[in-house]
């Protein structure tokens, strides 16, 4: 939680010197410093508001005096005509702070919807969707929040905080054995208690993974949906399971009632459309 607050401040401070600049002259030049009134968020389109806390954080960072009173919070489903808060204060900080802040929680909101979507999905299986590590580069704290308001689970935040052998690890460690011992013996000497998860392109990469075991889950890339009840049946409960690669909203479904436990899905973050809303004098 220390790790995730010290990345979002850094991130807000970058995000108001590339916006901000030398100041906001227009801000400036026509809005006197002791003007003061308010604002609200105004939602202008269906989906799960994400955000908010982040929000709350961007105005009193540029600004400890402004007052937000938010009357929705985060996870909750909104539609158009909702205010999600008001803000009040000095006009030139409303009139700073607003972009940053749109920008945050029209994004955050975009991909907590989205997820939203493809879990409700999934309602009816014990399959769990996740997100990937494919993130706008500096936004992946906010954006992997996003996905767990959104009812999702986060896969792994970074290349610190678990194991994944993938296909490349795979084929330059020499192979599914060297690649899965190497990891095993170097979280040992280095007093790590990391998850190790290994992919697998085809069956007979998931048996070596079976008959070496080690790993804490099995990744099947690029498997079709009668290829990944196989290999679920194959594992038999022994090690936990996930789907990835191609996977997309319509054939969601189909992976999940093999059995998996875990599908994961890059465009939770990586194509995903902000929710529309906007901040208006009020």
């Amino acid at each position: 939680m220390e790790k995730e607050r010290e990345l979002i401040d850094r991130l807000i401070d970058l995000s108001f010197a590339e916006d901000i600049g030398d100041g906001d002259h227009t801000t400036l030049s026509c809005i006197p410093e002791t003007a003061m009134g308010k604002s609200k968020l105004l939602i202008k389109e269906e989906g799960i508001l994400a955000g908010v806390e982040v929000a709350k954080e961007v105005f009193h960072r540029f600004d400890p005096d402004l007052k937000v009173t938010v009357f929705i919070e985060d996870g909750t489903p909104v539609k158009p005509g909702d205010v999600a808060m008001v803000v009040e204060g000095k006009v030139q900080s409303l009139l700073q702070t607003e972009r940053l802040m749109l920008n945050i929680m029209q994004r955050m909101s975009g991909i907590a919807t989205m997820t939203h979507k493809y879990q409700e999905r999934l309602k009816g299986t014990h399959t769990h969707v996740l997100d990937t590590r494919k993130t706008t580069p500096g936004m992946r704290i906010l954006e992997k929040m996003a996905v767990k308001i959104g009812g999702g689970m986060n896969h792994r935040i970074g290349l610190f905080d678990m194991i994944l052998l993938k296909d490349n690890h795979v084929d330059f460690a020499g192979g599914i054995d060297k690649a899965i011992t190497r990891a095993k013996e170097y979280c040992k000497a280095k007093g790590k208690n990391l998850k190790i998860e290994i992919e697998v392109r085809n069956f007979d990469e998931l048996q070596q993974v079976l008959d070496l075991g080690g790993v804490d889950r099995i990744m099947f890339d690029n498997f079709t949906p009668e290829m990944t009840r196989k290999a679920v049946e194959m594992v038999g409960g022994r090690f936990e399971t996930e789907s990835s690669g191609g996977i997309t909203f319509d054939t969601l479904r189909d992976y999940a009632e093999c059995g998996v436990d875990f599908i994961s899905v890059g465009a939770l973050t990586h194509s995903v459309k902000g929710l529309d809303m906007s901040f208006k004098a009020c």
